[in-house]
């Protein structure tokens, strides 16, 4: 029973539809990795029921063997204890004769009760080699399944790290978006731009400042040269000059 339940489960392992158990699960990953270990499990499991079976396959056949020689073999004994019987009988020695026809008896028993138990093995041994052979088909298949299995999983973690990468990357680039008026870089090009405009207005600034210095003076030379006309009217001995700042 523990060999036929053996094979039921690496049957039905092998069976299995990869695909259609991958789109109903929740983590495809962590499925594929419990198979796998499943798989791995029920191999060693197998393996060591498989074993178990040739061993005793061996050994019936072992017996089978041992139970052909010893019939061949007895065989032989009757037919040398007939012949001396019948020396015997020849020589007109009856006792004799009738004593190896007794054991040439035994022998043909014993070459029947050999004969007897190798057929009776013959069905057990070609059962046995049946069971073998479908374990060892079996095995077979658990094997190449589990190599899906592997591959299937290795795919899948390859291309979900592929997916999370190109994720992280998407996610980077988004957070250093300059035409993101929300973004660090945006906000300092801002700032940059209102300094700028600082400065540019306080030069504006300075330069309005300075040209008003400047008038400030040339209507300061005009008052003074007013104020020197004034005192030279008003000097003693003094007369008007029509020209400003010439002398005879």
């Amino acid at each position: 029973m523990a060999k036929q339940s053996i094979f039921g489960r690496v049957a039905q392992l092998a069976k299995a539809n990869v695909n259609a158990m991958l789109d109903s699960a929740e983590d495809p990953q962590k499925m594929l990795d419990q198979m796998v270990r499943d798989y791995t499990d029920n191999i060693a499991e197998a393996e060591t029921a498989v074993a178990q079976t040739i061993g005793n396959l061996r050994m019936i056949e072992e017996d089978y063997t041992e139970d052909v020689q010893a019939s061949s073999d007895w065989g032989s004994k009757a037919l040398a204890a007939s012949s001396k019987a019948d020396e015997f009988r020849t020589a007109g020695e009856a006792a004799s004769a009738d004593k190896f026809d007794s054991l040439a008896k035994v022998a043909i028993q014993r070459q029947m009760q050999a004969e007897s138990e190798a057929k009776t093995a013959e069905p057990t041994i070609s059962s046995q080699r049946e069971i073998v052979e479908k374990l060892k088909t079996g095995l077979d298949a658990m094997k190449s399944k589990r190599h899906e299995l592997v591959s299937k999983r290795d795919e899948l973690i390859a291309r979900a790290k592929s997916a999370q990468a190109q994720n992280q990357v998407q996610e980077a680039v988004k957070s250093i978006d300059i035409m993101d008026p929300s973004s660090e870089v945006g906000r300092f090009e801002e700032k940059i731009r209102r300094e700028e405009a600082r400065v540019r207005g306080a030069a504006e600034l300075a330069s309005s400042s300075l040209d008003t210095q400047f008038n400030s003076l040339e209507d300061l030379g005009e008052q003074t040269e007013i104020e020197a006309r004034l005192a030279a009217l008003k000097a003693p001995n003094s007369a008007p000059s029509l020209t400003t700042g010439s002398e005879q």
